[in-house]
């Protein structure tokens, strides 16, 4: 079943005097349930075709459809999780998940402690932000973004700043969590092995403007081994795009 649809999306910004066309004709369907990771270089337009998805920039031409409606801003039924977590310093961990929700309530309240069991956070309930890990930090916002069940989880480099191990451990949570509820992801990352290892499909992208120059199936099981030899030959296939991309960068700067 489809659940996101992408047609003919075009995105422009003024800078000075001149228009920089930031992404050109995406076309994209995401099936419900899918997770799907978006890589390509620097400039490439990766966030600002998240955050046109998320609503949160509107300034486009084509047709993004969520659900067969027309996305024409924020709502809570897309779900966005930035490179920093965001909290709220003087909330504790469960109060920063309900965020405006008042846990008095009970279904509320169960549903926190769903949502802080789901992303391995148990114990840490009434701890403040300053007392988390940065990874920590960032399964809360994920909870948060979970809390009111959005048809789409938007993730842009959630994990870009966290430690090698870290970033491990959160890639098994988000797994977990995926595997679990089957919440639609869409995943901005620069790590190669991660959009591989994380993805139902890897859609990468050209720079300047940003256009999709494949879509790439994942078509292994979980759990993934990124030493395997069918996930070499996926990565291999992947570097070898962005070798071509990177060509075709070299050969359009000395024209």
């Amino acid at each position: 079943m489809t659940l996101l649809q992408i047609r003919k999306l075009d995105r422009s910004f003024q800078t000075g005097k001149s228009v920089m066309k930031a992404l050109e004709r995406i076309d994209l369907s995401v099936n419900k349930g899918e997770f799907i990771t978006v890589i390509g270089p620097s400039g490439c337009g990766k966030s600002t075709l998240l955050k046109i998805i998320a609503g949160l920039d509107t300034r486009h031409e084509g047709a993004v459809m969520l659900d067969n409606q027309k996305v024409s801003g924020p709502s809570i039924d897309k779900g966005f999780i930035f490179q920093e977590p965001r909290l709220f310093p003087w909330l504790t961990v469960e109060k920063n998940i309900a965020a405006n929700l008042p846990l008095k309530e009970k279904e509320t309240k169960e549903k926190v402690s769903e949502l802080i069991k789901l992303v391995r956070l148990e114990g840490f309930e009434n701890a403040y932000p300053k007392e988390l890990s940065g990874g920590m930090a960032q399964r809360v916002s994920i909870a948060r973004a979970l809390l009111r069940n959005p048809k789409v989880l938007l993730l842009d480099e959630p994990f870009g700043a966290l430690d090698a191990f870290t970033r491990s451990h959160m890639q098994e949570v988000l797994l977990d969590i995926w595997e679990k509820n089957r919440t639609t992801m869409i995943f901005v990352t620069h790590d190669i092995d991660e959009a591989i290892y994380l993805a139902s499909r890897v859609v990468i992208m050209n720079p300047r403007p940003g256009t999709i120059r494949e879509v790439i199936p994942i078509e292994l099981p979980h759990p993934r081994r990124k030493t395997d030899s069918a996930f070499q030959k996926i990565r291999q296939r992947v570097l070898s795009e962005f070798e071509k991309v990177e060509e075709n960068e070299q050969s359009e700067a000395f024209q």
